[in-house]
C-alpha cells in the first residue's frame, strides 16, 4: 500500500474519472505505454492497493483472493488476462461498491475482452487514454515548445519527457516489437508474425493519403482481404487506425477507400503527413473523450466530393450531424475553396484551415478560417 506520487504534468480525464468513481468502476484502456498505470495512480490522494496479474506475488492475492479489502482504493492492472476476472470484479464491486473504489487498467485485450459478455454491465464506466495532446502542455514546464516536442517525439510519456533522439529511437523499436510479438498474440492465431511486422513498417508510409489494400497486397504477396484483416487486427492493438468518408451510407463508407493514421504519429517520417496524422490524434481523442465522458455519438471523417476533385482533411461528426470541418497544411498557405464548397453543401456549422505559422483571418463560419493550430485548439477547446 503506498501513497500518491507526485507528477510534473497532468491528464485532462482526471476529475471526469475521479466522478465517474463515486458511483461505478472505471476500466482505463488505450494504447500500450500511453501512461495507463501512472493515471491511475494519480486519481487518488487516499491510500491505494496496486495489484499486477503479471506480477507473480500479486497474481497469487488475486487467485486465493487474499488481497486486503480495507482499502479506499483498489487498481487491478491487467487483470483481464485472468479467466474469471469478470466474477471477481462483479463480487468485489457488489459487495464493496459503498466502502472501496475499483480501477481496472490495461491494455489492447481489456477493450477486446470487456466487449465480450454482459456480467458487469452497468457496473463499470470505460475510459480511453490518448497519448499527451498541446491542450494538457501547456503547464508542463519540462517542455519549453509543446508543438515541436509533440511533433518529434510524439505524444507517449518515455520518448516526450526524454526528449532525447536516441531514446526515441530505441522506443519506437520496442514498443512496436512488444505490440507484434506479445500484445498480438493475446488476442489474435496469426502465424505469420514476420510479414505483420514488415506490414507494421509499411503503413506509417501511407499516412495522409487513401488507403489502398492492393498497394500493399504486392508488397507482401497476401491477398487483399488477409491486408484488412491484419489492419484491423492492428486497429485493436491501438497501433494505427483508418477513417472513412462522410456524407454515405455507412455500410457503403466501409467499401471504400479510407485514410489510415497512425496512433502514433512520430512514426511518421514526412513532415505533412506527419502533421496531418497530429491533428488526427487530437481530433479523434476530443472523439472519444466526448463519447466516453458526455454519451454522444462521435465519428471522425474525411471529406471528397462524388468526382474526387474536391477534398478536406478531417469532420467531425456529432450525433450524426458535422460539427467542424480541418484542413492541415504545414505553412501558411492561401485558403483553400474546398472549405467554402463543403460548408455550403453539407451546412458545416464551422471550417478551419489550421497551420504551424501564426496568421489568423477569415471567418470559421462564412467560408473558412486560416489560423494557428495552437489557437485552433482553445476555440473548439480540444483535449
Amino acid at each position: 500500500m503506498v501513497k500518491k506520487t507526485t507528477t510534473t504534468f497532468s491528464r485532462n480525464i482526471v476529475n471526469k474519472i475521479k466522478d465517474d468513481l463515486k458511483h461505478k468502476m472505471v476500466f482505463i484502456g488505450g494504447p500500450r505505454q500511453v501512461g495507463k498505470t501512472t493515471l491511475s495512480k494519480m486519481l487518488t490522494t487516499k491510500k491505494y492497493l496496486y495489484l499486477s496479474w503479471d506480477n507473480l506475488e500479486d497474481r497469487k492475492l488475486i487467485l486465493n483472493f487474499s488481497f486486503s479489502k480495507d482499502v479506499p482504493v483498489i487498481i487491478f492492472d491487467e487483470i483481464h488476462k485472468y479467466k474469471l476476472w469478470r466474477t471477481l470484479l462483479k463480487g468485489l464491486f457488489d459487495k464493496y461498491r459503498d466502502e472501496m473504489q475499483i480501477i481496472v487498467t490495461g491494455s489492447a485485450r481489456l477493450d477486446y475482452f470487456r466487449k465480450g459478455g454482459d456480467s458487469l454491465l452497468g457496473r463499470y464506466h470505460y475510459h480511453r487514454l490518448h497519448p499527451f495532446t498541446l491542450p494538457e502542455l501547456k503547464t508542463c514546464t519540462k517542455i519549453n515548445n509543446p508543438i515541436e516536442a509533440l511533433l518529434t517525439f510524439g505524444g507517449f510519456p518515455e520518448p516526450l519527457f526524454s526528449q532525447d533522439h536516441k531514446v526515441h529511437r530505441r522506443w519506437l523499436l520496442e514498443r512496436q516489437a512488444k505490440i507484434i510479438k506479445e500484445d498480438l498474440t493475446d488476442i489474435s492465431t496469426v502465424k505469420d508474425i514476420s510479414i505483420i511486422e514488415l506490414l507494421a513498417e509499411i503503413l506509417p508510409t501511407k499516412v495522409g493519403s487513401l488507403f489502398s489494400n492492393k498497394s500493399i497486397q504486392e508488397d507482401l504477396s497476401v491477398s487483399s482481404i488477409t491486408i484488412d484483416r491484419w489492419v484491423t487486427i492492428l486497429e485493436n492493438l491501438y497501433f494505427c487506425y483508418r477513417i472513412y468518408p462522410y456524407g454515405i451510407n455507412r455500410i457503403k463508407a466501409v467499401k471504400k477507400m479510407p485514410k489510415l493514421y497512425m496512433w502514433d504519429w512520430s512514426a511518421v517520417t514526412n513532415t505533412g503527413p506527419r502533421f496531418e496524422n497530429f491533428v488526427a490524434g487530437h481530433l479523434l481523442k476530443f472523439c472519444h473523450q466526448t463519447e466516453d465522458q458526455l454519451g454522444h455519438k462521435m465519428h471522425l471523417h474525411f471529406l471528397k466530393d462524388n468526382d474526387g476533385q474536391k477534398e478536406l482533411d478531417f469532420v467531425i461528426v456529432k450525433d450524426k450531424k458535422p460539427l467542424f470541418a480541418v484542413e492541415c497544411k504545414t505553412g501558411e498557405s492561401s485558403l483553400s475553396p474546398h472549405l467554402a464548397y463543403f460548408q455550403k453543401h453539407l451546412k458545416i456549422p464551422k471550417v478551419y484551415q489550421v497551420h504551424l505559422g501564426t496568421k489568423d483571418y477569415g471567418s470559421e463560419t462564412s467560408g473558412g478560417r486560416v489560423l494557428s493550430f495552437k489557437h485552433f485548439c482553445q476555440l473548439e477547446n480540444l483535449v
